[in-house]
Order: structure tokens, then sequence, then C-alpha cells
């Protein structure tokens, strides 16, 4: 392991005391209410593999602030917006997420919150409203004393308040809710028990450099009990196949042909299990960078959604069913409603190769005898069955490409047709 760089930049405190104190970028982030932000940037490579995680603790104290008070390693502005949005916390509605998880800028974020009951170590954490004033051209002595206070819990007189909730963010490269969410509530044990981050960084450079970190009271944690394949598992497709019945086919149809789909369901919860196996259903891809099950009406969160060719996208906000610019199919999933977008279809016309394919997928998944994987298994079967028949007819095309006037002279059932042009454009096995 080696450590590459290293820094400590405070950003600012108190607006009435110590505004703007030292930022190397030369900016001063937004202030609500009274906020200690010291970030401490930290890049680690280990056996050629870069980890990047943030921890940051948006705080709300009994007056209802909500303090951002750590973060490692440094965040940029557009995700920390984000991040702030997606932590209710921040949220005026009273709904309470333990844990939320979504994706943004290809970056994977994990939001674990929690509320203080019991009187734990965090009810003596310090609010820098009684800071004193020192004078002008201190700056030196104003960093130093900041840093001691935030890192090394010095008995410098700040008025105390209560903390009532706090969140802990992870973000990583790689799709594992169960993983990131065993590993933050570790964490937040943790910052219960120590009021401090400090101990949440020992265990973060445990599980960096040895893949695991144990402890009698807090839990433990192994990476090597994660595997990447267990989380895509984790949601059913019985339930989805419960729910839509046969038409299941326009969702299996959609992910095929890579289309727009937008779920909406108010309840986040519920958001995030549904979208989470949809993936599944074109298991010979294993792509769960085209999920995004928790996505707000913002420009920044659309601007990025916007970038992808296809997408399962989660919305919790009643309005995006008048978005028509964002999906080809639209889930109403509290009403159990699905429905196809003027735009998509002509290209998502059904036919007989559907309605089979559509009885495969509903006798799968209501045998009783068959789990979850074997309904998956079953899907993809069939689904490498007719991409192997497509790739057999671009075999027979030049360069190995596909096109209309090949396709007809098949003489396939015209919707047959249609989904095998649609498709072969989808994976990249049709000459423009």
């Amino acid at each position: 392991m080696s450590l590459l760089a290293a820094r400590l930049t405070p950003l600012y405190v108190s607006e009435n005391h110590m505004t703007s104190v030292f930022h190397q970028q030369g900016s001063r982030p937004p202030v609500r209410g009274h906020l200690l932000y010291v970030s401490i940037s930290v890049t680690l490579t280990t056996h050629n593999v870069q980890l990047w995680f943030v921890f940051p603790c948006p705080e709300k104290d009994v007056n209802g602030d909500t303090l951002w008070v750590w973060c490692f390693p440094s965040v940029a502005s557009d995700l920390r917006k984000v991040l702030l949005s997606k932590c209710c916390l921040t949220q005026d509605a009273r709904d309470f997420h333990t844990f939320v998880f979504g994706q943004f800028c290809r970056t994977w974020y994990y939001i674990t919150t929690v509320e203080v009951q019991e009187p734990t170590a965090l009810n003596k954490v310090q609010r820098p409203e009684a800071l004193p004033q020192l004078k002008q051209g201190k700056a030196s002595v104003q960093l130093l004393y900041i840093i001691f206070r935030v890192l090394f819990c010095s008995c410098l007189p700040f008025s105390p308040f209560k903390v009532t909730h706090f969140s802990i963010v992870v973000t990583a490269k790689d799709f594992n809710p169960e993983k990131y969410a065993a590993l933050s509530r570790i964490l937040c044990r943790m910052y219960i028990k120590h009021g401090s981050p400090v101990k949440m960084m020992e265990a973060y450079v445990t599980v960096l450099t040895k893949g695991m970190c144990q402890s009698d009271e807090n839990g433990s944690f192994l990476i090597k009990d994660y595997d990447v394949r267990k989380a895509y598992l984790a949601g059913s497709v019985k339930d989805v196949v419960s729910q839509f019945g046969m038409e299941t086919i326009i969702l299996y149809t959609a992910l095929m042909l890579k289309k727009r789909i937008i779920v909406h369901h108010p309840r986040i919860e519920a958001l995030l299990e549904f979208t989470r196996v949809l993936p599944t259903l074109t298991w010979h891809r294993k792509d769960w960078s085209i999920l995004h099950p928790y996505v707000h009406l913002s420009d920044p969160e659309l601007e990025d959604l916007k970038k992808c060719p296809g997408y399962v996208a989660g919305f919790v906000d009643p309005e995006v069913s008048n978005r028509l610019d964002l999906f080809d199919v639209y889930v109403n999933l509290p009403d159990g409603v699905i429905t196809v977008s003027q735009s998509a279809k002509e290209s998502m016309a059904m036919g007989k190769l559907h309605k089979d394919i559509g009885h495969l997928i509903v006798q799968s998944a209501e045998d009783a005898e068959r789990s979850d994987s074997q309904v998956i298994k079953d899907i993809s079967v069939k689904t490498k069955e007719i991409l192997a028949n497509l790739m057999a007819l671009a075999d027979k095309c030049e360069d190995s490409k596909i096109t209309l006037e090949g396709l007809k002279q098949h003489h396939f059932p015209p919707a047959t047709e249609n989904f095998l042009f649609h498709l072969a454009a989808a994976e990249q096995l049709l000459r423009i």
C-alpha cells in the first residue's frame, strides 16, 4: 500500500465568526446553519486497485439544522448536492429511510440514516456557537484551532448540542447494496459509540488493506462475503411476474431493445426493490449500469440520465408521468399499469414470438418449485437462443451485419421481423 497524497482542507465554520478561513479552491460552499466542514483527501493504492469511498455525515440536531460535518475524500459539488437531496435529513417530508442507494455520473452512492435514541457520545458533540473571535491576520492560528478541535476532540469552549439523526454515505464504483449496507451499519455503530469519524477511518483503512474489519462490539465485515452475483440476484423476479403477469413481456422487450423505462412509486423502498430486479431479465448482459433506482426531477440528475441510451429509472414524484421526453415505457407501480409511449409503439409491437416468451416467463415464475435464480436461468436460455439465431442471420450477411433487406428475405412475421431488426441495432449487429 502506498500513500500517494494527503491534505487537510478546512473550508469554513460559523458564518458569524470565521467565514472562508482557508479554502484551496478559492470558493466558499453554501452555508446552512452553522457548519464546520473539514475535508481530508487521501489517495491510497493497494495491489494496483484504487478504491474511493466517501464518508459524509450530515447531522440533524434538535434545532432542525442539518450539518455536513465530515467528508473523506472531498466530494464534487454536483455530487454533494445530489447526495444531500437523497438524504432524508434534508427533506421537508417526515419520511425516514434507513437505507437508500442510487447512481449519479457512474458513481454508486449508499446512504444509511440512523436515529440517535439513547445517550451516546454524539450527545457530547459540540456546535461551534461560542468560538471566540480571533483577530485578523491569525488565519494560521484559526486553522490549527479548527483542526485540533475536530480531529482530536479537545475541550475547547463550544456550546453543546444534541444530535438526533445522522447519515453516512459511501460511494463506490460497483453495485452491491448489501455489501455497503453492512459496512455502513458498522460505521454507524462506531460513530454512535465514539462520536468521532476517526474510528470510521480506521475501519475504512482496514477494509481497504485487509478486505475486512472486525469488532466484538460493532460486528464484522468481510468483502469476500458479498459477491456481486449475489447482489444481482437479491431481488425477486417472481414477484415482478406475479404483479404483471403476461405484461412482463413488455418489460423484457424494452430491456432487450435498450429502451428507457421509468418506474414510479411514492415509496422509495418499493422503487429500490422493484427496479433492481429488472436487469435480471437480460441476464446475458449483466449490466446494472442501466439502473438508476432513485432519481429526482432536477436538472443535474436528468442531464446525467439522458446521457444513457437505455435505462431503468425510479421516481417518487408522480409528475414524471408528464415527462414524455424521459421514457419509452412507463410503469405505474402502485396501480400495476405499464404504458408504452406513442413514439416507442412501432419498435415495441408484439407478435407470436413475444407471446411465446411471455408464456415461458409466466409458467416458470408460477412454478412453486423453481427459485428466482432458476426463473432467471430459464429466461436467459430463451434469450441466448434468440441471440444465437440472430448471430446466425448476421453471419450470412456481409461484414456479419444484418440489414432490413436481409431480414425480409427470411419472410418472418412482421412483428418478429421488426423485433429482430431493433434487437440487431441494440446488439450492434445492424449495418447502418
